[in-house]
């Protein structure tokens, strides 16, 4: 038996995939068509509507993307009636089969999706991340690119020098540095959210982190996560919402190409933040010691910090593997050694622009 499911798909959302994938379980053949209505006006055109349904749908093997031109109205639930009503008046053998969303989906639509990105907030759990890709683009004019590597390796070198070269080329680039934010967090915001995590470390971790004015004390606080891995993933989770508080504030009207710098990127699972579109710089040992001691690190914390994160192999496996379980993303790799040629960061932009489709 074929089925076919109706619907307008800008974008497609979790809800609809939802809905085709479980009756793709109760058919031999779905055709997901996107409908043109002509009195109707859409943020993405058909071929960009098909283009985000057709990757969203493509691990469903018996499902099959086109379109169709036709109007609905808004009381869908009584057109579908009406459709099952026609469709029986003309002896066609066409029946009509309803599938109720799921209640854990109920609060997912195009719309809702839309004025949350104009809002800049967190669409991850609404669509899969190529459409937030193009939902960024066509509504933010955002275009988001991580850049993650071990300590030492130059991830604030290599924005900077993208930030030049953009500016020599008329492109507009941001970079927003989530260690800074994390480091505002825990000493100078003063936003109740923030004040609540900072009593939150301070119980958790002791009062020897407390500064007298209230704040946390970095070094301290981090000679005792740089030795616990559990304790580092407990910092993680209480720092974690207000870090996409401020997050969003720091992008809001933003445009154009935007670096998310994070060390923690793969660690911290959170590449979904740049649709696991991820520069990863790296460096050998030599040059790392050599700018970790220039910081005034010494032979001991740099072991013990280099240990408490991933190596660059295990960051660059970690985000291929989210690539492939998202079927989205691209990852590129930079030497940023001391001896490295420099005119590689010019090739990475221009593939970047590329590859974005950045104009």
């Amino acid at each position: 038996m074929k089925a076919i499911y109706a619907f307008s798909g800008d974008p497609i959302t979790y809800g609809h995939i939802d809905t085709i994938r479980r009756a793709a379980k109760s058919f031999d053949e779905v055709i997901a068509a996107i409908g043109e209505n002509p009195d109707k006006k859409y943020t993405f055109n058909i071929d960009e509507r098909r283009e985000m349904a057709m990757k969203s749908l493509s691990h469903l093997s018996n499902v099959a993307v086109d379109s169709f031109h036709g109007i609905r109205n808004n009381e869908d639930f009584n057109y579908e009636v009406l459709l099952d009503q026609i469709g029986e008046s003309q002896k066609l053998g066409i029946e009509t089969f309803f599938i109720p969303s799921r209640q854990d989906k109920l609060h997912i639509s195009s719309s809702a999706v839309k004025a949350i990105q104009k809002e800049q907030g967190l669409i991850h759990e609404y669509v899969p991340l190529y459409v937030k890709q193009c939902l960024e683009a066509k509504i933010s004019n955002q275009h988001i690119i991580g850049i993650t590597g071990e300590m030492g390796s130059g991830k604030s070198y290599v924005s900077k020098k993208l930030i030049e070269l953009g500016k020599t080329e008329g492109i507009e680039i941001h970079n927003i540095e989530l260690d800074h934010i994390g480091h505002k967090i825990l000493g100078e915001l003063q936003e109740p959210i923030y004040k609540k995590a900072r009593e939150q470390i301070i119980e958790i971790f002791g009062h020897s982190i407390n500064s007298p004015n209230g704040f946390i004390d970095r070094k301290i606080l981090g000679s005792i996560i740089f030795n616990d891995q559990e304790k580092l993933k407990q910092l993680n989770e209480i720092m974690y919402t207000p870090l996409m508080v401020r997050l969003r504030k720091e992008m809001y009207g933003k445009k154009g190409l935007i670096l998310f710098n994070a060390a923690l990127i793969a660690e911290s699972d959170m590449s979904y933040l740049c649709n696991n579109n991820v520069i990863l710089v790296k460096a050998d040992k030599e040059s790392q010691e050599r700018r970790l001691k220039k910081r005034g690190h010494n032979n001991d914390q740099i072991k013990r910090r280099l240990k408490s994160q991933y190596s660059a192999q295990e960051k660059e496996e970690r985000i291929e593997y989210k690539i492939s379980k998202d079927n989205q993303g691209k990852i590129w790799t930079i030497d940023n050694s001391d001896n490295a040629d420099q005119n590689k960061v010019s090739e990475l932009l221009e593939d970047i622009m590329k590859y974005m489709e950045i104009k």
